[in-house]
Parts: structure tokens; sequence; C-alpha cells
């Protein structure tokens, strides 16, 4: 977005390159040099954007995008300042299948539906699908059962050279948390096992994948051929137990954090305003102010993904210092304390999400205070605020 839209927002988003050159960096010696690394840019990137995000990873080396949706690759393809790979990991609508056909994108093939009309678009068009095949290992979400695989190697057969077979591929039921390990460890069994009766049908997969940030990092014998990583190359841990145990893991737990957030989230301070002690403010009777107070309204609200649960709970950076949010959050605006922060004024900058003079509020705090995961704090920004390369 241009920079002079910067002016007419209340908000944008900074996204580091050189936080996400250092990502891919741990993330990529971690897998190793043989595995190749896929950047999932699904729910707009995390967030961050896939029209800033996409040529932003590419600038860093990154060549393989995972979306979810043919929407999201029709994205990437707009944007992408090379021949990147392409993979759609769930939603390829019927009408799209000819679509990602004709541009070269892979995509996941897990019901027999999607084979047959992948086969028949492809033979239309006379260029090859290039499909990843999902097995099933006890997710139970979607992949093809293992007595389905003889059926789906006869119609491969009888494609011919309509279909590429990319990829082998399933996906862990929560391998963020050691809770999940035996169900984890029973998943990687079943999919070698998938794997091995797909080759004795005649199915030879070009990669095998199945780690996400999670997996990749928790688990070293997912990593395979490919990883396919979201959260933790943006600069966030899946979760704190993964944190954990990849510290716990390490012979020395003497270095610091090796991921660093790619996203701050910033906005200006509106307004300014006295208020009488006594008084309420905002909607309702939800805050009442202890004493003569300094109040300052942001531009920021719950239709901007600032949720309305941080209400008398949440805060802000000003000057490098927590300003609490007071009173209820709009949809549009919300009203901090400054009372003790002398001479703020309009136009200075308010750091919701990142750092400012030494302090920061990272997102996982957000998250906390709201009850959201990271992820659903990161996607629910909307797609319109701008979102700048620094």
């Amino acid at each position: 977005m241009p920079e002079q839209n910067i002016n007419f927002h209340g908000s944008w988003i900074e996204l580091s390159e050189a936080a996400l050159r250092s990502n891919l960096s741990f993330l990529k010696r971690l897998i190793g040099a043989r595995t190749k690394f896929a950047s999932v840019v699904k729910g707009n990137a995390y967030g961050h954007g896939i029209e800033s995000f996409v040529p932003l990873a590419e600038r860093c080396g990154v060549r393989f995008f995972a979306v979810f949706s043919a929407h999201e690759a029709a994205r990437v393809t707009a944007v992408r300042k090379s021949k990147s790979d392409i993979m759609i990991m769930g939603d390829v609508p019927d009408p799209a299948i000819p679509w990602a056909i004709e541009h070269g994108v892979s995509f996941y093939v897990f019901d027999l539906r999607r084979l047959n009309r992948a086969v028949k678009a492809a033979r239309k068009i006379g260029h090859p699908a290039r499909i990843h095949l999902e097995v099933e290992t006890g997710f139970r979400r979607t992949g093809f059962e293992s007595e389905q695989l003889a059926r789906v190697a006869r119609i491969i057969a009888d494609a011919g050279n309509s279909v590429v077979v990319e990829g082998a591929c399933t996906h862990y039921a929560g391998a963020e948390s050691i809770g999940n390990f035996v169900r984890i460890q029973n998943q990687i069994a079943s999919f070698g096992r998938q794997v091995d009766k797909l080759r004795e049908l005649g199915v030879d997969p070009r990669a095998l994948h199945t780690a996400c940030s999670a997996a990749a990092i928790n688990y070293p014998e997912t990593r395979m051929d490919l990883v396919r990583c979201g959260i933790a190359h943006y600069g966030f841990w899946p979760t704190s137990e993964t944190r954990m145990q990849y510290f716990m893991s390490r012979r020395s737990r003497k270095q610091g954090d090796p991921l660093r957030r790619v996203m701050s989230w910033k906005s200006r301070v509106m307004s300014t305003k006295r208020v009488p002690q006594g008084k309420f403010i905002g909607y309702g009777i939800t805050y009442q102010a202890p004493r003569r107070m300094k109040i300052a309204t942001v531009p920021v609200g719950y239709y901007h993904g600032f949720s309305r649960s941080l209400s008398n709970l949440g805060y802000v950076l000003i000057r490098g210092e927590r300003a609490p949010v007071v009173g209820v959050v709009n949809m549009n605006m919300f009203v901090v304390d400054v009372t003790d922060l002398n001479g703020v004024r309009a136009g200075e900058e308010v750091v919701i999400v990142g750092c400012q003079d030494g302090s920061e509020i990272s997102v996982s705090s957000f998250a906390d205070m709201t009850n959201y995961l990271n992820y659903e704090v990161l996607v629910r920004i909307p797609m319109d605020i701008p979102r700048l390369v620094v």
C-alpha cells in the first residue's frame, strides 16, 4: 500500500525485514539444508498481509509458499516477483481447479471427487495437475483412508501425464503439546505405512511433508523433504510449551530467544482531554475517574481487531510507558489513561503490539488478556490496515 495512505488510517503494521531474515536463518538451520522450506501465508499471512509479506519473503530467499485456498493462491500469484512455487492445502472450488492447473499451482487432493475433477480438468487443458496426496493418519479431518489408496493409484495410473504427484502429506493433531505425544507418534508411524503402500501401488511422490512449525521443532523425524512453516517464521512460538521444549532440548540453556517478531502494530494519539474526578468515561458506567485525569483517544477499536474484552484491562505503550485502557473499547476507538505522562499530545506514537523505548507489548501478552491464541489475535487484524516493510 502506498506510504501516503498511512496518513489516512488510524493505525498501521510494520514488518521487520531483519527479523524475518533472522527467523529464516534459525529455522533453516533447524530443519537442515536438505529439507525445503515452505512459507505458510494462509490467513492473510497470519495477519501480516500477503501483498506485503510475500515480496518481502522472496527478497529474503523464500521460493515456496503454502496457502489454504485458491483465493489466497491467486493473491500470492499476483504479487510474487519470481517463479516461486505455490501450494494450496485446503479449499479449491471446482471452478478454481483449471485455474490452478493453468498457473502451475499445486494443491492437496484428499478425496476421490477432487482427484477425478483434477484429472478431467488437466486432460481438457493439456497441462498436468500438480497434486499432493493427503492421507489420513489419525487427525480425522481430511485425507484418504488406507483402503482408498488402491483406487487412488488406479486413477493416477490411468491419468498418465495428466497428473504429477508432487507430494504425499498429512497433518498432526496437536504437535505443539506433549499431551498429544502418543497420538503424534501413532500418526508418524501411520504415515510411513501409507507411503509404503502408495509406493507398492506404483505411486512415488516427489516429496514427503508432514511438519508444521510445532512438529518441525518438537519432532525432528517429521521434517522429511519439506516443512510447512507458519507461525514460527513470523517470530512466534506455536505455544509456550513448544518454546519450553525447544530450550529444554538444547545443551546450552543460556542462549536468547532465536525468534524475533516480524510485526509491530502502531497507532497515534487522536486527541487528549481532562476528566474531573468522579466522572464516568465512555459508554455505560464501567469506569469512574478515581482522580482528576488526562485521557487520550486512540483511533483503533474492535473493528480493527482490538478486542472489546480489553475494556478496562488492556494497555498500550506511549513514550515507552504503559497507558491502561479505561472504559469500554468502542468499534473504532478506545481511551487510555495518560495522567502520569506529562505533556502527551495528539499525533504521538502509540504502540499496540511491539517495542517502544525499551518496553514491549508482545502478541502473546495481548492474547493472554483476551483469552485468544496468538493465531487468533494476528488474523483478526483487518486487511485494509497498511503494512509497511521496515
